[in-house]
């Protein structure tokens, strides 16, 4: 697995997949700044809404408090939007990742692996909507383990656990996927899962990283490649495999 993480750190910022990056990167900002504005938008709106009816129900008197506590939760909320961007970032690549992944797999196969057969393309909606259900999944994780982290403390490492599980699953089946059909890929999965968990734990961290997790699809991608290279023995695409 180290050689693995090594091969796919150096292949990150290759000239060949230079682009991937900077256009991985530019739709995940894209994604965050996209919902930021939204919930900043909506949040606003709310708390105005709620100040405005406490000055109504208690008088001209409340015009001052309720002005302080409207300030106060505007600071709180764009803290925690700030915060949640962060946190959400497991989802925001894993939706990134459904655009790149062939992208990216192809230029890793061709470079470590020319003599194989190369892998067949995901249908690009194949793709996105396995990104786009893993992305689901993160949020709800996110959504239920933010009132562990805020009580008691451990709902960080449940996250972080949860998130290595997530991403390990999505970017192992998108490598896999393109050499075997999607029964089959589920079942090699299974039987390597600590293996595929491993990775993904690689992958968790990586994403924890500000600024740096930007690049997730590409490390995690790339890694993944080699994880399903080498638990299936460099097996060639099955014959008439159609991974749609």
């Amino acid at each position: 697995m180290l050689d693995d993480t090594v091969k796919a750190l150096a292949q990150m910022v290759s000239p060949p997949l230079r682009a991937v990056l900077w256009k991985s990167i530019g739709l995940a900002l894209g994604l965050i700044i996209v919902v930021a504005v939204l919930l900043d938008r909506l949040i606003f709106r709310l708390i105005e809404t709620g100040s405005a009816s406490i000055e109504t129900t208690l008088g001209p008197h409340a015009h001052a408090p309720a002005s302080a506590l409207a300030w106060f939760l505007s600071v709180a909320a764009g803290f925690g939007i700030l915060v949640g961007s962060v946190l959400l970032m497991p989802a925001v690549t894993a939706l990134v990742a459904g655009f790149f992944a062939d992208q990216i797999a192809d230029e890793v196969e061709r470079v470590h692996y020319p003599a194989d057969p190369p892998g067949v393309a995901l249908p690009l909606s194949r793709a996105v909507l396995e990104g786009g259900k893993t992305a689901l999944l993160a949020i709800v994780v996110y959504l239920c383990t933010m009132p562990l982290v805020l009580l008691a403390g451990f709902g960080a490492l449940i996250f972080f656990l949860a998130t290595a599980w997530l991403l390990g699953r999505e970017y192992f089946e998108l490598a896999a996927m393109r050499f075997r059909p999607p029964a089959e890929t589920k079942a090699l999965r299974r039987r390597n899962a600590v293996k595929v968990y491993g990775g993904g734990l690689l992958i968790a961290a990586f994403v924890t990283i500000p600024i740096v997790n930007l690049a997730t699809p590409l490390f995690a991608m790339a890694l993944m490649v080699h994880v399903h290279k080498r638990l299936s023995g460099r097996t060639p695409p099955l014959i008439g495999h159609s991974p749609g």
